[in-house]
C-alpha cells in the first residue's frame, strides 16, 4: 500500500509549463485523428497522455546538511568515473570525480540544483546526438554546462553540472542565468525526451551512490563534499 501511494504521489503531479505547447499539439492531433479514425484517435490520445506524464513537475523533499550533493536528475546512475572535466567549465584540468545520471523517456526531466550556491558561468556547446548512456557523449554531444560556486567547512568549492542531449533529446532548456544564487533542490532546467546530467565533484568529495542505482532529482544524495558516508543529515 505504501508503494502504491508513493507511485500515485509521483505520478499525479503538476505539469511544467514547458510541456503546454506539446500537450496542445497532442490534443489537436487527437481530435483530428479521431474525426477520421477511431483507432488513430486512441493512438494520439495515448501519446498525448504520455506527453503530460513526461512533463510532470513533482515537488521534492531535499535533504539539508552542509556539503551534501543531491542528484540533479531523475534516472539511473550509469557512470561513475575519474575524468578530466570539460574545458568550457574552466575547472582545474586534473582528474575529477564525475557522477552521471541517465534519464530515459519515462523519467521526469526537470533538473534541480545539486548544491546551494552562486552560478559562476553557463556555457552552451553544440554537438552530436549520440546515445547519452555512452561515456563519449560527455565530449561529443550537445550540452549545456554550468559551474556552481558553493562552500563547505569554510572553504570555497566549485561543482560542475552538465546537461547532455541524447539520441532523442533535441532541446536543452535553461531556467537560470550566470550570477543567480540558488538553493539546493531548486529547478534550473529541463531536457526534452531522454538525456543525461553529469556532476563534476571537487577534490575531497565522497561518492555515496553505486552504479545502476535509481536517483531522484532533489532527493537522492549523490556525494558528500567532505564528511563521508558516516555523516548524519536530515530532511525538511
Amino acid at each position: 500500500m505504501t508503494d502504491l501511494i508513493e507511485t500515485i504521489r509521483r505520478t499525479l503531479v503538476p505539469i511544467h509549463k514547458e510541456g503546454y505547447p506539446f500537450i496542445l499539439i497532442g490534443i489537436v492531433l487527437t481530435v483530428l485523428a479521431g474525426y477520421f479514425s477511431q483507432f488513430f484517435g486512441w493512438i494520439f490520445l495515448i501519446l498525448t497522455l504520455w506527453v503530460c506524464y513526461f512533463f510532470r513537475d513533482p515537488e521534492r523533499i531535499t535533504p539539508v546538511a552542509d556539503g551534501l550533493v543531491v542528484s540533479p536528475a531523475d534516472g539511473r546512475v550509469n557512470l561513475i568515473a575519474t575524468v578530466l572535466p570539460p574545458p568550457e567549465l574552466d575547472l582545474p584540468q586534473v582528474p575529477t570525480l564525475r557522477v552521471s545520471v541517465f534519464m530515459n523517456v519515462f523519467d521526469c526531466h526537470v533538473n534541480r540544483v545539486p548544491v546551494s550556491g552562486r552560478i559562476g558561468q553557463i556555457h552552451y556547446t553544440p554537438g552530436l546526438f549520440l546515445n547519452a548512456e555512452l561515456d563519449k557523449a560527455s565530449d561529443d554531444n550537445e550540452r549545456n554546462g554550468m559551474v556552481i560556486e558553493t562552500s563547505h567547512a569554510g572553504q570555497a568549492k566549485r561543482v560542475g553540472v552538465v546537461q547532455i542531449a541524447g539520441l532523442v533529446a533535441r532541446r536543452i532548456v535553461g531556467f537560470v542565468s550566470a550570477g543567480d544564487t540558488l538553493a539546493v533542490g531548486e529547478r534550473f532546467g529541463l531536457i526534452r525526451f531522454g538525456s543525461r546530467v553529469d556532476v563534476y565533484l571537487p577534490a575531497g568529495a565522497t561518492v555515496l551512490v553505486g552504479l545502476g542505482q535509481k536517483a531522484v532529482a532533489g532527493e537522492t544524495v549523490l556525494a558528500d563534499l567532505g564528511g563521508g558516508p558516516g555523516r548524519q543529515f536530515k530532511r525538511i
